[in-house]
């Protein structure tokens, strides 16, 4: 598997007591390698996947301590690029009390280094894989490389609504699309503020040649959409203590599914169980990750599914 895409280092904060605005705000403070891509690989690699991730490192101890963790996990970074002189990509963010996030500020301007010269000479690695996952973190025109270069069948994720513009070129290039509701009105234009709403923008989102589309609705669930039609998902059950990671979770096992051979609603149903069990655990990446918890999990949460 092929994951092109952000690995940073998270610097997170979570208040003990609801946020005050301006003000210094008790809570903890740890730090913590992440990244989109970083984060689906990790993930995917936990659920038994060969991986293999083409980003963007500085020159720092941080890029050493990424390396050393992707190691240990068997995920393979040879094709990535090491930037003398530049710093590693960073995300700070801060939480709430229950784990939401409440603000963040991302520093990845390194990112910019791995324009599709850089990436025409990883076209061999990149023909080898099963499927590629890619996020918006990496350049548009990057993104259009891989999209068109790519054998295997492409998983984008958004990342966030101002970097989802980068994905409208190759929207047909794309089997499975996994937005929030800002990142899907982004691409789309219509406003999510319903289920009515959910439904016209996934089925934009279709029209404009997206294979399958996983609108992802936080606490509401999923949205699933294929041009057979639509299944609303929802989950009840799970512990939360984090929710910091959880879409990472959902992707990874969208194309664990994928290999899998589920269909629409068996994808979705592993990624509400993904999230699930990433929600269930402090860190941003749960280390009890695994095919058998995602099944076991897949079993034990309660999973409601309705066609629309």
């Amino acid at each position: 598997m092929a994951v092109a895409g952000g690995v940073n280092v998270d610097i997170g904060g979570r208040a003990y007591r609801p946020l005050l605005p301006g003000d210094s705000n008790p809570g903890r403070v740890r730090l913590s390698l992440g990244g989109v891509g970083r984060n689906i690989a990790h993930n995917m690699a936990l659920l038994g996947l060969s991986v293999g991730m083409l980003t963007a490192l500085g020159d720092d101890v941080y890029a050493r301590q990424i390396e050393t963790s992707c190691r240990a996990l068997g995920i393979d970074l040879s094709a990535s690029i090491q930037v003398s002189g530049e710093a590693t990509s960073t995300y700070l963010y801060v939480a709430d009390p229950s784990g939401d996030m409440a603000v963040a500020v991302s520093d990845m301007d390194i990112y910019q280094h791995l324009t599709p010269e850089v990436l025409s000479e990883r076209e061999a690695w990149l023909k080898g894989a099963r499927a590629l996952v890619a996020d918006a973190n990496l350049p548009a025109e990057s993104l259009a490389w891989l999209c068109r270069q790519a054998d295997g069948p492409v998983f984008a994720d958004p990342v966030s609504a101002a970097k989802a513009e980068k994905l409208r070129p190759v929207l047909a290039r794309i089997h499975s699309l996994k937005p929030n509701r800002l990142e899907a009105e982004a691409l789309t234009g219509v406003a999510v503020t319903d289920e009515t709403s959910a439904c016209r923008a996934v089925d934009a989102l279709l029209d404009r040649g997206v294979g399958r589309v996983y609108l992802t609705l936080g606490a509401d669930g999923v949205l699933a959409a294929d041009r057979t039609g639509h299944i609303r998902l929802r989950s009840r059950g799970g512990q939360i203590v984090n929710t910091t990671g959880s879409g990472d979770a959902f992707m990874a096992a969208l194309v664990w599914a994928a290999l899998e051979g589920a269909d629409l609603a068996g994808s979705a149903r592993a990624g509400l169980a993904a999230a699930a069990v990433a929600m269930a655990g402090e860190e941003t990446i749960n280390p009890r990750m695994s095919p058998e918890e995602l099944r076991r999990t897949m079993k034990t949460i309660s999973i409601t599914e309705e066609t629309i």
